[in-house]
């Protein structure tokens, strides 16, 4: 017997910011390398530029990402995240088969080669305060110590931390809150 899947809600087209989780499939560790994560970052700027969303704050884990962004002028940000996630897991891919000594990535072995680079579904949440502003920048920054990657979020470059504790730019520039990606204190006015 197959269980029907619940719709998600997604609320869109109030100019909130979203807070945005995805997993890699079965949460393995496919940006468990430097180089995965530096790829991941690259194309998540790149898509940024392509579809013009604000960019408040990010970590980029080995087998999940968080995302604090606004919403494109165009499309919604489920748009936006289908086309990261089928860029990085081409492009990752790719790398893997045409060099194999050069990037390791820890996919299934080849005769049970999985298709799937990342979970179907995603996890988001409107922000609507600049408490959970900052509630969900702390959670995102403090995600590699939990997972005791390092002993300080400075040590974890691909975050928005830098930018915030120390106004440096980091490994993508964050966009200010400003008017445009403010929060409502009031969500339902």
């Amino acid at each position: 017997m197959r269980i029907a899947r619940h719709p998600l809600k997604r609320f869109y087209g109030r100019r909130d910011l979203h807070f945005i989780t995805f997993s890699c499939y079965w949460r393995r560790p496919y940006l468990g390398t430097v180089r995965s994560r530096n790829c991941f970052v690259k194309i998540l700027v790149e898509v940024r530029l392509r579809h013009n969303f604000h960019m408040i704050g990010y970590v980029v884990m080995p087998e999940h990402v968080h995302l604090l962004v606004g919403e494109p002028p165009k499309g919604n940000p489920s748009k936006v995240l289908q086309v990261l996630k089928q860029k990085v897991s081409r492009t990752l891919r790719a790398r893997r088969i045409s060099s194999a000594k050069q990037l390791r990535l820890p996919f299934a072995s080849e005769e049970n080669e999985s298709p799937a680079f990342w979970q179907r579904r995603f996890y988001e949440f409107n922000v609507w305060s600049t408490k959970k502003v900052m509630e969900k920048l702390e959670y995102m920054h403090d995600n590699p110590v939990k997972q005791k990657l390092v002993a300080r979020p400075q040590d974890w470059p691909w975050s928005s931390w830098s930018h915030y504790a120390k106004g440096e730019r980091g490994l993508i520039a964050i966009d200010p809150l400003e008017e445009s990606t403010k929060p409502r204190e009031n969500p339902h006015p």
